[in-house]
């Protein structure tokens, strides 16, 4: 056995989730993958062996991909924690109506809302740029999106976050989390078509079950992925870009003589800020990964973030460069488990940096405040102080 390198890093420190990227630096220069006896995983820290790791399904299963067993065992039967074959057929469930042409029909009604919000904002002049911007738009993308109604859009912002926490380690994040997440469980395990607004995509998965396009009982499964993965990492990304153009103002200027560059600059935010931190995997067997081995039934952490900031794959990969346009970012992960709701959160955010990049010249902002978390990367405030308009 030709041993991996270790670090005392616990991957979860507080100060490890709030600014990993120091953290990060560190282990890619020990190795491509590192053992962390802490948080008994072993990481992947490199560019090519984390996009590697998740085209080979075979040998990184996803039967595993939160740290802790309760939370594996809860994911069960989805589409997130199961390989093909059966991944394919509840995925292909999942991307019915996420598909580019699926998505071509919400693209007016989302650039409507981005762009109506945007002026609305910069005429107040001053605002909360998370709640008003990165939580208002998504949430109501998704609800309008998958049918929800009633109390249940009061409840998406915490069912989304809980459901990302309770993904870390049994730390105290995670068992403070686990009772919200179970409270959408139940709502999912018990929802019906009938809760669901006429002719939404929730709806559609329904009707996709009662025709056998689906195996019985995965509706609800569904509907979860939708709330569970695809909220708060959109919430956390679009935060993102918002504080990096703040901070960027000659990137934001870029956009607006270019707005060809819109997709570009979104690539580039989650390139340089990943919304996920640390993601799981379980090796099937003995695997040998660039000369280290990894034993059968280990624990992987995929460092997105890390892997965005390889310089063996990027150059200058600390620098903020709308023009660069990395497509292959991993912070959409790679292979079958690709992330099913990239389009939509593309829709959103192209709309949002549209809107801003031709109504603003610049954002004057206070501090960002971030809260540690688990699984997502997020800022949890971030005053907008002055707009100068474009």
């Amino acid at each position: 056995m030709r041993t991996p390198p270790t670090s005392d890093v616990d991957l979860f420190a507080d100060e490890v989730v709030l600014d990993p990227y120091p953290v990060y630096a560190g282990l890619r220069e020990r190795g491509p993958v590192v053992h962390l006896p802490r948080n008994d995983v072993y990481a992947l820290t490199r560019y090519d062996v984390i996009r590697g790791a998740l085209a080979d399904w075979e040998s990184f299963s996803s039967s595993s991909v939160a740290f802790n067993p309760m939370a594996n065992e809860a994911l069960t039967g989805t589409s997130l924690a199961s390989d093909p074959p059966v991944h394919t057929q509840l995925r292909a469930a999942l991307t019915e109506n996420l598909s580019p042409r699926a998505l071509r029909g919400l693209k007016g009604s989302i650039t409507a809302k981005a762009d109506a919000l945007v002026r609305e904002l910069v005429a107040t002049g001053s605002f909360e740029a998370i709640d008003a911007l990165a939580r208002a738009f998504p949430l109501e993308v998704v609800a309008d999106l998958i049918g929800f109604t009633g109390r249940v859009r009061a409840d998406m912002l915490r069912w989304g976050q809980a459901a990302m926490q309770v993904l870390g380690p049994m730390n105290q994040r995670t068992a403070e989390n686990f009772p919200i997440a179970g409270e959408l469980y139940a709502w999912c395990s018990q929802v019906t078509a009938g809760d669901l607004a006429e002719g939404s995509v929730g709806r559609g998965i329904f009707e996709a079950e009662a025709r056998g396009a689906i195996p019985p009982d995965t509706a609800g499964h569904i509907i979860h992925q939708y709330l569970g993965a695809g909220v708060d990492t959109t919430v956390a990304a679009i935060g993102n870009l918002v504080a990096l153009f703040a901070r960027h103002p000659e990137q934001l200027a870029l956009v607006h003589e270019d707005p060809s560059l819109v997709p570009a600059a979104f690539n580039e935010v989650l390139r340089f800020w990943a919304p996920v931190h640390a993601w799981g995997r379980r090796v099937t067997k003995d695997v040998t990964v660039e000369g280290a081995d990894i034993p059968a039934g280990a624990q992987v952490a995929i460092l997105f973030g890390a892997g965005n900031r390889d310089p063996r794959h990027y150059e200058k990969p600390d620098a903020f460069l709308v023009e660069r346009n990395p497509v292959d970012h991993l912070s959409f992960g790679y292979g079958p488990h690709g992330c099913a709701g990239q389009g939509l959160a593309r829709l959103e955010a192209h709309a949002l940096i549209e809107a801003l990049s031709r109504r603003v010249e610049r954002l004057v902002v206070g501090p960002e405040v971030r809260v540690p978390g688990n699984t997502t990367r997020s800022i949890e405030e971030l005053p907008v102080l002055e707009v100068i308009p474009a």
